[in-house]
């Protein structure tokens, strides 16, 4: 069959899609992510215009159709008048070069129109508050309808149309590594019908939390007790998951008035007394009241390595601060006796901030005994752990008021109730995966996941957990007053009566005991500056905390219960019910279900080495696998979650290295190859890849993990059409430049390579490449990608060029490996770099050469008069020009925090690409965007250069490991779109002005 071009396979507006991406990781009411922690969630807005553009058809495929419109072609002859006129004008401008001014036509006049009308639909598609907007959605979808019913009537001769191309049934969607189900949750949203499969059994439940579960019982009315009572109160037409999200909410509420019965003595309030008000007037309008504790925050303890004080236990604290907002800072000051301590709360600013923020932390893992001052070690710390000799002082608690949280100094009564508790049971799993990649082999007394919670906590955990069946009966009957017929069929089973939906409800509430798990363990910290709970996954993995907050999950608070059944139930609200959905267990390396088939095939599968979801998920499973075994036997039937079948390279799994890329590289393939043969002929396949490239001993830019996925495309027999770096990352995620974090997905558009694909020599390559690279690389920096992301984007169409061919030979008729080719694409990209160099003025072009070299660091005066002389520069003018320090023989770049805050790009004479740069990051760190928004405007034409110089000293600082020059330069282009609004804001109020 001829192949459909596809609008990703052409065009997108990735502006649009990526600002919309980017804000909405910062939202949390109504948004999937609330329903259950999932690892590397793709954004919504990235998913839906991504699948949308994937199904539709290029303008360029039906321009003919677009030209029998009266309508449209009218539009289009007038545009295309206006156009031929501004083109004949250039051509008679002789300083005009028109060679790359190409001439316009009607046709592309006509398909650039009908890819603005597509590309409006998209803008409006990513909004987040147009992600349930029923108009906007509906509109979507009849384009979708529209370039499908195009395509069958293209195909009514193909030997399986009956099979591939019926007119009146859009194809399904498939994402064999579903994981979070963003990709099929919006593919669902639009008017298709998902299948989920994954091996992990938690992401499994997920998925069916979010597509299958919903569509059940759409347009139901609630069936609680409460609803019940009010009668016609209530009589009303129900849209969606209106009914079911009401529910929720009411048998949450019961669970948790049912658990304050139960255990509601373990979280007892605090009443402020006049003693307590005594040296704390900011608590003195509460004297008499008691107040709910929200918090208790702990610090670890360990006996001090002293002798003298060998039974004295010390906290490790990483920071005494309780509070940085503006007007409420809070901390702990320890009151340290001959033996002991005592932590007391202060209100206000510390008299020694610098000590208060670092605790009694030295660096990273190590510590200082707060009796004796001596170092404490990571080892000494793993030791005491391990033999049971860790324990905790409570360091203070956090209260709420009617307006607001306040800070209390401990007692011993409440620091005693925390150990009455004794759970009867406690999740006993072997925890060693999930720690051993994540602290070097250091367990500090952490066996078993039952050993990240408290007594307390456990207690807690299991009280919601236990009242869980009750819950079901309680559902069940009220459905049944409801319904008056059950079909006694369960969920598993395909039930829709009241059997199921007590069991959806059950499934919800089991999800919330998970989500608890994350806010209610020893993992969790103390967020000091929005004053929260931060959660045991604050990155992709169990990182070690040493002062811990432990939330009260009886509160309406941070952390609690009734906040998380809140949080699913918008979230809930919000899913889409159009059609029904299918999720799965299923190993993607060897799929058999044929349900799905054919479907469109939107996938984001593992990183390689970069996340261990299996060993992660066991945080979860333990407590999930009680909870809904007899729901779904089947997908709980392991005692943890499958792990020798997950495709990731994990060392410790397959006994080495190259063993581990060796599984990685077969299963994958032999996902890919599934894919092939699942993914319907009439679309392409697109893959989401996160993975960055990093240095290797020899300097050369390549990554066994890209190096090892890119060989399964190419062995599965996929061709990459095209590739989109869409921003997918959070900015301040707490996983830094260097460590594998990237802003953004490589998003690959793949087609099944043509079995008539040529070959070509190495030679032929490099040319190609020489072509490419320069223009992708302009097209790239104009998306205003990030540097971060810059090299991994430009592999795209390298690997591009490399896989439309059979085999690139050598001389000697050897084929190139996808390694050699990774390095020549990295060594043309920089070349391409490079040759921005001839753009910047001499003190520029001198300075850059000097920063590669030494970077800010001194080096000798005569090797930068030698440099000068080479560059057309002096040594004594880039004094002058503020840039350069010369002092006692050395010479060294200033820093952008240590240039002149008098600087003034009006007034100076010979104004360079690199003050410009860095005055622009010191302005941006010191003052905001609004001064940096300023300088933009000022310098007018010399911007583009300037942010060219950006990317060029980004690669640079990353090749030599300087990290915070990296940071800068990354954060001022990421910063570019913003600081470019606010230039031309200024210049508008100038305007109006005059």
């Amino acid at each position: 069959m001829k192949h459909t071009k596809k609008l990703i396979e052409t065009a997108l507006p990735l502006d649009a899609i990526n600002e919309a991406s980017a804000r909405e990781k910062s939202l949390r009411h109504g948004h999937p992510s609330t329903l259950h922690q999932w690892w590397a969630r793709r954004p919504l807005a990235t998913a839906r215009a991504l699948i949308f553009a994937q199904i539709v058809d290029d303008p360029s495929e039906y321009v003919d159709e677009l030209l029998s419109d009266p309508k449209n072609k009218r539009i289009a002859e007038q545009e295309f008048r206006e156009r031929r006129a501004e083109h004949e004008a250039r051509t008679m401008d002789a300083r005009v070069d028109t060679n790359h001014i190409p001439e316009p036509t009607l046709t592309d006049v006509v398909i650039e129109h009908e890819r603005d009308r597509l590309f409006r639909i998209i803008k409006a598609l990513v909004k987040w508050e147009n992600t349930t907007n029923e108009t906007i959605l509906q509109e979507a979808r009849e384009e979708i309808w529209r370039s499908w019913r195009r395509t069958c009537a293209n195909n009514v001769d193909h030997p399986h149309a009956a099979e591939l191309f019926s007119k009146h049934k859009l194809p399904s969607f498939h994402d064999p590594f579903a994981g979070g189900g963003t990709l099929p949750l919006e593919a669902q949203r639009l008017g298709l019908e998902p299948y989920a499969s994954d091996l992990n059994p938690v992401a499994v439940l997920i998925n069916k939390a979010m597509i299958e579960i919903p569509p059940k019982f759409a347009g139901q009315p609630p069936v609680n007790e409460e609803f019940q009572q009010a009668g016609n109160k209530f009589d009303r037409r129900w849209y969606g998951t209106e009914g079911l999200a009401m529910d929720l909410r009411h048998y949450g509420k019961w669970m948790r008035k049912e658990a304050v019965r139960r255990i509601g003595n373990l979280y007892p309030k605090v009443e402020i007394t006049n003693k307590m008000a005594e040296t704390r007037p900011d608590i003195k309008p509460y004297v008499g009241r008691k107040l709910t504790i929200i918090a208790h925050l702990w610090a670890r303890t360990v006996r001090s390595p002293n002798p003298a004080f060998s039974d004295v236990y010390v906290p490790l604290i990483s920071t005494f601060y309780l509070s940085t907002k503006e007007g409420r800072e809070a901390y702990v000051e320890p009151m340290i006796g001959d033996r002991d301590f005592q932590f007391v709360v202060k209100i206000g600013r510390p008299k020694d901030p610098e000590n208060i923020k670092k605790g009694t932390k030295i660096s990273r893992g190590n510590f200082r005994c707060l009796i004796s001052n001596i170092p404490i070690g990571y080892g000494y710390i793993d030791e005491e752990a391990n033999a049971g000799r860790i324990s905790q002082r409570l360091m203070a608690i956090v209260a709420e008021t009617d307006r607001r949280r306040i800070f209390l100094s401990p007692t011993d009564d409440l620091e005693s109730i925390s150990r009455l508790p004794t759970p009867a049971w406690m999740p006993d799993l072997p925890s060693r995966g999930t720690w051993a990649a994540n602290a070097q082999g250091r367990r500090y007394g952490f066996n078993t996941f039952g050993d990240y919670f408290t007594p307390r906590q456990l207690v807690s955990m299991t009280t919601f957990a236990d009242l869980i069946p009750e819950v079901r009966k309680k559902v069940k009957m009220d459905a049944c007053k409801v319904n008056s017929v059950d079909d006694g069929l369960s969920l598993q089973h395909g039930g829709k009566g009241a059997t199921a939906y007590a069991e959806a409800i059950a499934v919800y509430l089991g999800l919330s005991v998970g989500r608890l798990a994350d806010r209610s363990s020893t993992i969790c910290s103390w967020n000091v500056g929005p004053c929260s709970i931060r959660s045991t996954f604050a990155r992709q993995a169990i990182p070690m905390t040493w002062d811990y907050a432990e939330g009260n999950p009886l509160s309406g608070s941070t952390g609690s219960f009734i906040a998380t059944i809140e949080l699913m139930s918008k979230a809930i609200q919000a899913f889409p019910v159009t059609c029904g959905g299918v999720a799965l267990q299923e190993d993607a390396a060897c799929q058999r279900t044929q349900t799905a088939l054919p479907a469109v095939v939107s996938t984001d599968p593992p990183y390689y080495d970069n996340i261990g979801y299996a060993d992660l998920s066991d945080f979860f499973y333990v407590w999930l696998r009680p909870i809904l075994k007899d729901i779904f036997p089947d997908l709980f039937s392991t005692i943890s979650v499958p792990k020798m079948e997950e495709i990731v390279a994990e060392s410790y799994r397959h006994g080495s290295k190259k063993a581990a890329e060796q599984f990685f590289l077969e299963r994958m393939t032999g996902a890919l190859g599934s894919l092939v043969e699942r993914s319907h002929p009439a679309f392409p396949i697109t893959i989401f890849y996160a993975f960055k490239q990093s240095e290797t001993t020899d300097g050369s830019v390549v990554r066994t993990g890209w190096e090892t996925f890119l060989d399964a495309i190419i062995s599965a027999g996929f061709q990459i059409r095209g590739t989109w770096p869409v921003r997918t990352e959070r900015g301040a995620r707490s996983v830094a430049i260097g460590r594998n974090a990237l802003a953004s997905s490589i998003v690959l558009v793949c087609r099944t390579r043509p079995t008539f694909a040529p070959t070509t020599t190495r030679r032929a390559f490099i040319s190609a490449l020489k072509s490419d690279i320069p223009n992708a690389l302009k097209d790239l920096q104009h998306s205003g990608i990030a540097p971060v992301d810059l090299a991994q984007a430009a592999i795209g169409p390298g690997m591009a060029r490399y896989t439309q061919y059979a085999g690139i030979l050598d001389a000697a008729g050897r084929a190139l490996s996808v390694r050699e080719a990774l390095a020549l694409i990295n060594q043309t990209l920089d070349e391409a770099l490079a040759e921005y160099e001839s753009d910047l003025d001499a003190f520029s072009q001198w300075a850059l050469a000097w920063f590669e070299q030494f970077g800010f660091d001194a080096a000798d005066y005569g090797v930068a008069e030698t440099l000068s002389t080479a560059k057309n520069a002096s040594v004594s003018g880039l004094v002058d020009a503020g840039i350069l320090r010369s002092y006692a023989g050395s010479v060294k770049l200033l820093r952008p925090e240590e240039l002149s805050h008098k600087w003034n790009p009006n007034t100076n004479p010979k104004l360079t690409i690199w003050e410009i740069v860095h005055h622009l990051i010191r302005v941006l760190e010191s003052e905001g965007e609004d001064p940096a928004g300023t300088i933009l405007q000022t310098i007018g034409h010399r911007a583009e250069t300037a942010r060219e110089l950006c990317y060029r000293l980004y690669a640079l600082s990353d090749r030599k490991k300087r990290l915070t020059e990296a940071m800068s330069y990354n954060m001022l282009v990421k910063s570019w779109p913003e600081l470019a609004l606010r230039a031309r804001a200024q210049r508008s109020r100038q305007y109006d002005i005059f």
